[in-house]
């Protein structure tokens, strides 16, 4: 009887060559993101001289973070705390309306059948295609004629109006909410209100993150509408105000304080983001309505 020999398991080896490609692609993706970010941390924790001397990814040997913090607030007569906290109202405001009114236009697409249905919705997602440059001078002639330039509200209401999020919460809302589950409400003589408060919200709830935390990002990121409808100092957002700062960081006399002080409040402006993603993640949740409707 003719022994047989095991022939190489060329399936296995193709499989473990994908999965490396796979970590090698994910790894340089990773290193693209996070490279910048651990070039502004190091260079933070600089004096300007180190700065532009020392290695860009290692430390010097002053360690000056907390010094480039003293005098990042208290440059400008401590304009970036006033920006921070207009960031701060816009984004807040701006992301939980946004996030609401694109909860209940998607749930609304989702659970309700009327008249134009369809063509609303295709309006809706034709306007995510559209470029916000369009946008630019329509907004502006609009808040002009409307006495609302310079003013945060300006810059928040148009924020309200979210249409990925309402593509969004539409998908979403058609899988997380039981038919069933509502119409059983119905039958108990709950209003349509009712419902969505204790009944669909919660069931929307990790829908109502997701597009929150994408809310937020856009409106603390946001440069161009700020700057198109803000031009006083003191009504500016981190993006403006820093961009502000960086612009004349060329001018001779204050370059040596602008270059080291716009690298920390770009640290200091990513902080919140991150802590109100750390925050945010524990409510993504699959499954709430698992088990709610008996089959």
């Amino acid at each position: 009887m003719a022994i047989q020999t095991r022939k190489p398991d060329t399936y296995k080896l193709r499989v473990r060559l994908n999965s490396m490609a796979t970590h090698l692609f994910m790894f340089v993706f990773l290193a693209y993101f996070l490279i910048p970010l651990l070039w502004l941390m190091i260079s933070s924790t600089k004096t300007n001289d180190g700065l532009f001397s020392s290695f860009g990814f290692w430390f010097s040997k002053d360690f000056n973070f907390f010094q480039n913090l003293k005098d990042l607030f208290a440059y400008d007569n401590g304009n970036f705390a006033l920006w921070m906290r207009n960031t701060a109202i816009y984004a807040l405001i701006a992301s939980l309306g946004s996030s609401l009114i694109s909860t209940l236009a998607g749930y609304a697409f989702a659970q309700y059948r009327f008249p134009g249905r369809n063509l609303l919705f295709g309006i809706v997602l034709a306007s995510i295609f559209v470029p916000a440059t369009v946008f630019a001078v329509p907004l502006f002639l609009m808040m002009s004629k409307s006495g609302l330039s310079n003013t945060l509200l300006a810059v928040i209401l148009p924020s309200l109006v979210n249409p990925f999020g309402v593509y969004l919460m539409r998908i979403y809302a058609e899988q997380a909410v039981s038919q069933d589950l509502i119409d059983a409400a119905r039958v108990d003589g709950a209003g349509e209100f009712r419902i969505f408060a204790t009944i669909a919200f919660r069931l929307l709830a990790p829908g109502y993150v997701t597009v929150l935390l994408f809310a937020f990002v856009g409106a603390w990121n946001n440069y161009f509408l700020p700057l198109l409808l803000l031009s006083r100092s003191d009504l500016f957002v981190l993006t403006v105000g820093l961009a502000y700062w960086n612009s004349l960081a060329s001018q001779p006399g204050v370059a040596h304080v602008l270059y080291i002080l716009v690298i920390t409040g770009s640290v200091v402006a990513i902080v919140p983001v991150m802590f109100v993603f750390l925050f945010l993640q524990g409510f993504w949740q699959g499954g709430l309505s698992l088990g709610s409707v008996k089959a």
